[in-house]
């Protein structure tokens, strides 16, 4: 099934009626496809590129065989997206269209040059990659929240040590992993098909891996199915299966990318989305609706109340202390920026590896394993983790700006995941 959308919302992906509107169609559609083939191109140079792709093979075998080298790949972008410039129209969808090429290869350029070896300030990476960058915040900035932590996990010794052995009270078991983690998706998945029709045939696996530097990923394969892997290398809190559960499938990735794929590959045959360059503008709304998407799919106390009733039990523990961990969290998220000034500081070459590993225990309390697995996915990914925090902080006041009622907020969330957004629309 599909989308029930007002022509007014979408009025950039009604029909084209006119031959000249098919013919700038029709050429937008070669230069996507040559769009596709740089981007193909850049991810035999690098691995994590591109994230996704379920488009055309010869156009994947085409950059196989062509193995362009870097700067090859760069030239080409550059001849293409000044062609994109020089093209004009009056129709909006057309518009649209355009500029979301034009963040693309911006993107595509800027990791190229990153993969030469060049060097960029954190902030000015972050622009040119994701169409945003995060606010700054000094040590003072997370004091208090730190003082109101400490009051709530009393005791001897450091800080970050009494929290971790509070939160330690609350890791799943590994044999226990698949039931609480089936059980979150699943009701995760029950709260968003409540409010969001998805294609009949969508559905994920599940997979556990270790040695990531991430805890959840979603490998999204086309025709609506999604490969969702739990890193379980590290000990997993069971408040981490809503979470996941929420972010990488339902009203998260999963759902986000299978949404593109009906409304943008599907109906408006746009072929650029059968491929998802992991550093471009779109990664920002789709971590930060993946994040936002946890507390649209559990409004208020209705998360704590299900990971009370239904997954404390799967994995074993008592609730007991349920609710001075629940504070923990909340306060543990006004922490979250702190993983940002410590990537920025790391990146821009300001602090060293060791104290980065040091900022990330004394400000965002992490064990130091745990900030360790941190600033490798800083090596990793760079500036992408203002995704997190910042993309969640724009989806939330996006879809609640013009939103009064659940109802409300959820059909301007699916608005949102359904159409070519950029981080720029998401202002007021």
């Amino acid at each position: 099934m599909r989308i029930a959308v007002s022509v007014a919302a979408l009025a950039f992906l009604s029909v084209a009626c006119s031959d000249q509107h098919a013919q700038a169609s029709a050429g937008l559609d070669e230069l996507a496809r040559e769009y596709l083939f740089l981007e193909l191109s850049m991810g035999r140079h690098d691995p994590n590129h591109v994230d996704a792709y379920f488009g055309p093979e010869d156009i994947r075998q085409s950059a196989e065989e062509a193995a362009l080298a870097l700067e090859e790949i760069e030239s080409r972008a550059k001849a293409l997206s000044e062609q994109l410039e020089r093209l004009s129209t009056e129709d909006v969808r057309e518009g649209a269209r355009i500029e979301g090429l034009l963040g693309r290869l911006r993107a595509l350029v800027t990791r190229i040059a990153l993969n030469r070896g060049e060097t960029l300030p954190f902030d000015e990476e972050s622009r040119r990659l994701f169409g945003a960058a995060a606010p700054d915040h000094d040590s003072a900035h997370f004091t208090a929240i730190l003082e109101e932590i400490d009051t709530l996990v009393p005791g001897e010794g450091p800080l970050a040590e009494r929290v971790e052995d509070f939160r330690n009270e609350f890791v799943v078991p590994d044999e226990r992993l698949p039931a609480v983690f089936e059980a979150a998706i699943a009701e995760c998945r029950r709260r968003t098909l409540d409010h969001i029709d998805l294609p009949d045939e969508e559905s994920f696996r599940l997979e556990y891996v270790t040695d990531k530097p991430w805890t959840g990923y979603n490998w999204y394969e086309g025709d609506a199915h999604s490969l969702i892997q739990i890193n379980s290398g590290l000990p997993i809190y069971v408040s981490r299966a809503v979470d996941l559960g929420c972010h990488e499938g339902y009203p998260g990735h999963h759902t986000f990318n299978a949404l593109l794929e009906a409304n943008l590959v599907e109906e408006a045959g746009w072929i650029e989305f059968t491929l998802y360059p992991l550093f471009s503008p779109q990664s920002l709304i789709a971590e930060g609706s993946g994040n936002y998407g946890v507390e649209l799919a559990f409004p208020g106390d209705e998360r704590v109340q299900f990971e009370k009733d239904e997954l404390f039990p799967l994995a074993g523990l008592d609730p007991d202390q349920a609710a001075r961990y629940y504070r923990l969290l909340e306060l543990l998220e006004e922490l979250s920026y702190a993983g940002n000034e410590a990537a920025r500081d790391y990146l821009n070459g300001t602090i060293g590896r060791e104290e980065a590993v040091q900022w990330l225990v004394d400000y965002s309390l992490e064990s130091p394993e745990r900030a360790r697995q941190r600033v490798d996915f800083f090596d990793t990914y760079r500036s992408y983790v203002i995704n997190y925090n910042l993309g969640e902080d724009l989806v939330r006041a996006y879809v609640e700006r013009e939103a009064d009622t659940e109802e409300e907020r959820w059909k301007r969330f699916e608005r949102l995941l359904s159409m070519p957004v950029r981080p720029s629309d998401l202002a007021p």
